[in-house]
């Protein structure tokens, strides 16, 4: 909708609590002066719901709550990759029951004024969650607590900090 705008600095009001797959996909990709991001109230995701959102929106610093507790097959994937100034991240729900395939891929990708990683708590794992979640965050200087109750699954935490060099 807003795709690759270069004078969107403000993003407007989103208020839907359900969403439908691919919803949101790539709303705001590449919007480079976006410095404020909507509420998202949604609490039940839908696939792809939040896919590359705010990717490459170097302006943007703080990022918006998330407080879903349902997460569906990569709906935060690639969400605020390349968000170069990004410093300020949500806290996530304190548990969530099932991370879904590809849930957190690539989310946080080379946003490289991170600092810290929100902790993340979950009773069993989907492949690929946290894959690439924090790849190229070259300050990340605190990696969260991961609290895994029950299972893995494959490849859930690959390169889940590659390149994070401080």
């Amino acid at each position: 909708m807003f795709s690759g705008s270069t004078s969107l600095t403000t993003a407007p009001s989103l208020p839907a609590e359900t969403l439908a797959e691919n919803c949101y996909d790539e709303m705001f990709l590449g919007c480079t002066k976006l410095t404020k991001a909507p509420k998202l109230p949604a609490k039940t995701l839908a696939s792809y719901c939040y896919k590359s959102m705010f990717s490459g929106c170097k302006a943007l610093a703080t990022a918006p709550e998330l407080p879903a507790e349902t997460l569906a097959e990569h709906c935060y994937d690639e969400m605020f990759s390349y968000c170069s100034k990004l410093t300020n991240l949500p806290e996530l729900p304190d548990y969530f029951q099932f991370l879904a395939t590809g849930c957190f891929k690539g989310m946080f990708q080379n946003c490289t004024a991170l600092e810290t990683a929100p902790e993340l708590s979950a009773y069993q794992l989907g492949e690929n969650c946290c894959q690439n979640m924090f790849y190229g965050c070259t300050s990340l200087e605190t990696a969260p607590m991961l609290h895994v109750v029950f299972s893995l699954a494959a490849n859930c935490f690959e390169s889940m900090f590659y390149g994070c060099t401080s």
